[in-house]
Order: C-alpha cells, then sequence, then structure tokens
C-alpha cells in the first residue's frame, strides 16, 4: 500500500518459518456486523459456560475469524483451567491477533515461565519494555526472538532503537551495520541508521544514509519523505522540494508527498519522521509489516503491524495497512473499524474515509458511505478521487439521478482544471441517463465516451446493446456489439449482449448458441438464464425455455423482473408478428450492460 518495496522479496515462505505461530492469526480477526457497541460474549455468557463449552466457543469463534471473542472465550476457559498450556497459547494468539496488547503482554509474561524461548513472547514482552522505556529489558527480550530473516532484521531495529533510548546510539548504529543478510536489507539498515542518526543531532551522518537509503529507491515512500524532512533542516527548501516532486511523478497525488510539498514551499522546517524511541521501532514495525502484507506473510504482518500500533496508536500509515490487510482477507466489517481510527488531523484521513465509504457498501451500510462521501466532497469539491467513489455507489444502489449529478460534477472539475476528459465519467453519467429514461443524454454521453476512448468494449457493448434493444440503428449496433465480443470473449455479459441482440432481430437459432456460451461464461447469472430461455422458447424448445425461467427464479432476479418470469413461465411467450416487436421487457440493467458488475 505506502510500504517501502523490497527489491526482490522471497518473502512468502521466510515469514511463515520466521516465528512459531500457534495457528493462523488471520482465521481469528474480527468481523463484528451491526452494533458495534454490542459486547459478545458478555461477562454473564462467560459466566454461565463450562471450560469445555468455552474452548468450544472459542473454537467456534476462530473458524468465524471473530478474535475478540475468541480471545474472551480462550481466557474464560483458561480462568477455569489455569494450568492448561494450549488454553494459553490459544488466548494469548488471539489477543494478540485481536490487537489487545496490554492483554497479550500478560499472558506471554505467563507463558515465558513455562517456555522461555517463545519467540512470539519474547517479541510481545520487548515490544511491550520498549514502550516502557525499560530499554536493557528490551533488548534482552527481543534479542531472543530471532529466526530467519525477517525477525534478524526486525530484532535488530527494534534492538537499535532501545540502545538509542538507553543513550548509546553508537551500538545502536554499530549492530545495525554488522547485520549482514538478503539484498533488501541495506534499504532498512540505511533509512533507520539514518532516522536513529538524524534523533540523535548528528546531522551530517544522517543525511549520509538517508542519501545511500534514496539512491537505493527513489520510490520509496518513507525514504523519500525521510530525506525530504533532513534536507528542508539541513540543506535548503529547494532540495527537499525536488526530492517529493521526484517521487510525485512517479506516484502522483500521494497525500503525505502533497503535504510535504506545501509545508515546504511555505517555508517549513520539517521534523524527522521519528521523534522518539518508540516512534521508530514503530517505524520498523510497520515498514516490514506493510511490505508482507500482500506477499504471502500475512499472519507475520498482523503480528507488526499491531505491536506498531500498539507503540504508536496514530500512525496512519499502518493503521492504513491493517486496514489493507484485512480488506485482503474478506472482513470489510474489521477494515472499517481500523479506518476510523485515522486521525482527523492525518494527511490521510480521507484516504482512509473514501476505502472505509467502499467498505461500507459493501457491507450493505451505503447510507452511511453515501454520507461519508459527501462530507469529503463538500469539504473538497474538486476531489475526484471521492467524486468518483461517490458516484459509483449510488449507480450501484440504483440511485440514478443522484449519480448522473455526482458525474458532472466530475466532468466539470476536470474541465475547470483544463484535464484531457475522462471517458469513464462519460460513460458512467450515461448509464445514469439511460436508466432514469433520459435516453437523448445517455446517447451524447455515450457517443462522447467512445470519442474519448474508441473501441472501448464496455461503451460499444452498451451503446450496441442500447440501440438494439430500442430496434434503431440496428447493423451499427450489431456490429459494435461483435466488436465488445472480440475484445471480451470471455465476459459473460458481453456475450450475454450478443446473444440478445441475435434475439431482437429474430435471429433465435444464433441467439441460442451465443447464450449458451454466455451461461457457460455466467451460469449463476439470472438475466441471463432467463434470455436463455426466451431464446429456447422461439425455436420450439418450450420444457428447457421453462426449465431456464425456473432456474432464473431461484437465482433471484430483480424484484420488477420476477413477476415476468413467473408469466412465462405459467403461460410462455407470446406470438410475434416481426422481431422488432419482440418482448422489451427483458431489458437488461446496467450491472449487465457494463459488464463489470459496478
Amino acid at each position: 500500500m505506502f510500504c517501502i518495496r523490497f527489491n526482490r522479496l522471497t518473502l512468502a515462505v521466510a515469514a511463515f518459518a520466521a516465528i512459531a505461530l500457534q495457528g493462523p492469526l488471520l482465521a481469528q480477526t474480527p468481523d463484528h456486523a451491526g452494533d458495534s457497541s454490542a459486547q459478545f460474549p458478555s461477562p454473564r455468557d462467560l459466566k454461565a459456560l463450562t471450560t469445555a463449552g468455552s474452548y468450544l466457543a472459542a473454537r467456534h469463534a476462530s473458524v468465524e475469524r471473530d478474535a475478540t471473542s475468541a480471545a474472551a472465550f480462550y481466557r474464560s476457559a483458561l480462568r477455569t483451567d489455569p494450568k492448561n498450556n494450549e488454553l494459553l497459547d490459544r488466548a494469548f494468539i488471539s489477543s494478540l491477533a485481536d490487537g489487545d496488547i496490554d492483554e497479550a503482554v500478560k499472558l506471554a509474561d505467563r507463558i515465558l515461565v513455562i517456555d522461555k524461548s517463545n519467540r512470539v513472547a519474547r517479541l510481545v514482552v520487548g515490544v511491550r519494555d520498549l514502550k516502557m522505556k525499560k530499554y536493557a529489558a528490551a533488548q534482552t527480550n527481543i534479542n531472543q526472538s530471532i529466526r530467519g530473516p525477517i525477525t534478524d532484521l526486525v530484532a535488530t531495529l527494534l534492538s537499535g532503537w532501545a540502545s538509542y533510548g538507553a543513550g548509546d546510539s553508537k551500538t545502536a548504529i554499530a549492530n545495525i551495520d554488522k547485520l549482514a543478510g538478503p539484498e533488501w536489507y541495506p534499504i532498512f539498515k540505511d533509512l533507520h541508521a539514518g532516522m536513529l542518526l538524524d534523533l540523535a543531532n548528528k546531522q551530517k551522518d544522517a543525511g549520509v544514509r538517508f542519501e545511500r537509503a534514496y539512491k537505493l529507491d527513489d520510490s520509496a515512500l518513507r525514504v523519500a519523505d525521510a530525506y525530504a524532512r533532513w534536507l528542508s533542516r539541513n540543506k535548503d527548501d529547494a532540495s527537499a522540494l525536488a526530492v517529493y516532486e521526484n517521487f510525485n511523478k512517479k506516484l502522483a497525488r500521494h497525500p503525505l508527498i502533497l503535504e510535504g510539498i506545501r509545508d515546504t514551499k511555505s517555508g517549513k522546517k520539517l521534523a524527522p519522521l521519528a521523534d522518539s524511541p518508540q516512534a521508530g521501532a514503530a517505524e520498523a514495525l510497520y515498514g516490514i509489516g506493510a511490505s508482507l502484507t500482500r506477499r504471502g506473510g500475512e499472519d507475520l504482518a498482523l503480528v507488526y503491524l499491531q505491536l506498531s500500533l500498539y507503540l504508536k496508536p496514530d500512525h496512519s500509515l499502518a493503521l492504513l495497512s491493517l486496514a489493507d490487510l484485512y480488506e485482503s482477507v474478506k472482513k470489510p466489517q474489521m477494515a472499517i473499524k481500523v479506518y476510523e481510527r485515522v486521525p482527523a488531523n492525518s494527511a490521510l484521513k480521507r484516504n482512509a474515509q473514501i476505502q472505509q465509504a467502499t467498505d461500507l457498501d459493501s457491507a450493505d451500510r451505503s447510507d452511511e458511505a453515501i454520507g461519508i462521501l459527501k462530507n469529503v466532497v463538500k469539504e473538497d469539491p474538486k476531489d475526484l478521487e471521492a467524486i468518483m467513489a461517490l458516484g459509483n455507489i449510488e449507480r450501484g444502489r440504483k440511485k440514478f439521478a443522484d449519480c448522473a449529478e455526482t458525474y458532472t460534477q466530475g466532468i466539470d472539475v476536470l474541465a475547470a482544471q483544463s484535464d484531457k476528459p475522462n471517458w469513464v465519467y462519460f460513460y458512467f453519467r450515461g448509464i445514469c441517463q439511460e436508466r432514469s429514461k433520459q435516453w437523448a443524454k445517455a446517447e451524447t454521453d455515450m457517443r462522447k465516451a467512445l470519442e474519448l476512448q474508441p473501441e472501448q468494449p464496455h461503451v460499444l457493448n452498451y451503446l450496441g446493446y442500447s440501440w438494439i434493444d430500442q430496434g434503431i440503428n440496428l447493423d451499427d449496433a450489431m456490429k459494435m456489439i461483435k466488436r465488445a465480443v472480440d475484445q471480451r470473449p470471455d465476459d459473460g455479459y458481453i456475450v450475454d449482449s450478443l446473444g440478445w441482440a441475435y434475439y431482437r432481430i429474430g435471429n433465435y437459432e444464433d441467439a441460442v448458441k451465443t447464450l449458451e456460451r454466455a451461461i457457460d461464461l455466467k451460469p449463476e447469472d439470472p438475466t441471463i438464464n432467463d434470455h436463455l430461455g426466451d431464446a429456447y422458447w422461439r425455436v420450439g424448445r418450450t420444457l428447457e425455455a421453462k426449465f431456464q425461467w425456473q432456474h432464473a427464479k431461484d437465482l433471484k432476479p430483480e424484484a420488477e423482473e420476477l413477476p415476468k418470469i413467473e408469466a412465462k413461465m405459467e403461460n410462455g411467450l407470446p406470438d410475434v408478428a416481426t422481431p422488432a416487436a419482440a418482448s422489451a421487457d427483458q431489458k437488461k440493467d446496467d450491472v449487465k450492460k457494463d459488464g463489470k458488475g459496478g
């Protein structure tokens, strides 16, 4: 997401081998729906359960990826069977997965009495010590958590920050420098050595380290930001701006980079990324945890990100990375809670709100999502990302008048900025206008979208389909849909459009063949099944037609389509004198026409 990138990252296996976890952490992540204030299990629930009952409830909660409940049930079972080491381990891991580090620390202390070599417990206790400024104890515990290339690096960086906290920056740098390992080590080593030296007011040495890290990868966000901040205080604003603007060319409009550009231009001297040993350690845990999130190391990433936030609860990048991790394992409800924690004064707050709205919509909380996005757009009427997100949610929820207005706002912003018009806005606005029965406006927008992006398959499909459905421009429409299918031969929705086009012009044999192929591509789509039923009926395969209609009904079609399907199941289709007289009742919604589902 916003993490430092490994140059060559073969960490998927190493991540799991590096640390001995007692079962997948992400199998225990919480995903509570509904009232966030509701507490389950309640103290009464827990008191009523036997040890076996608590254990079984905890295992079920783990399967459901509900770490909050799992931890509570395991701790309940542990209270009645305090010498059960398996319960102790599971309660510890569940608490860690839930982000309840204070509770995890208590359990880790108990584990280390039994098993002094437990590396996860050592790491957690060491981070606790670092937070409490018990730097000698932190070093002892952290150094005993080592095993493998990732934990070696993490432990060395954390131990270095603990050494600095104890007043020994020389030893901290020496230990970081002597660590040997994979080719992706140096950028982490130089970045953290630079931050540590910067905080120790050894500015010349810090600059050397930042420059070295920057030369290794000038597209690494934290490296560029740390170096530019150092330059703003130790060289000049022009040098700092050059670093920020170079990054902006590679990844345009990153909020933290834009903030750095604004602050530098205003003459501010930018503070270091880390202002304490705790913040430096949090940065190390975040940087490696975020890099692991999408590379097969999600369990270890979860540990590092939760510990990073334990040290620095307002670390916006760590929060966004944690939310991104939950999204990657299909836990939007948990991601929503994490996005809510991003500080209101963070440059990344609007990013968090936009993604939070997307997750709320996926959780069928679209009114909340729309409300959040409207506020974001109100604060910045030129925020194209928020405008697009708002329009997409309104369109997906069939608020077609609203989404047409929202996309118009985006089109106006682009025009005012003298940016090249974006075909997507015209395409999506055209969908909203067509669905709100303003065909003339919709057709104009579709043509404009094709002018801006010739041969765009979804636009060709939508416009061609709409013409066929109205019985106009039939030759051009058929050609357009065929061109769309040529580009997207495996898109069931676009293939369905071609089949329905054949049906509408009375070519029922080709309609059957094409719609059967569409069914192969999208067997669970009610509209395609309904279309195939119609085509079967027209070629005299009436039993198969009724089967397809029944299947369409079972697949839960849109409410307005259900009575039409039931009428066909009862009475079949009426005879038609000409192809153009074929029923227009089968008009598909925009999800089917655009072939994208939103």
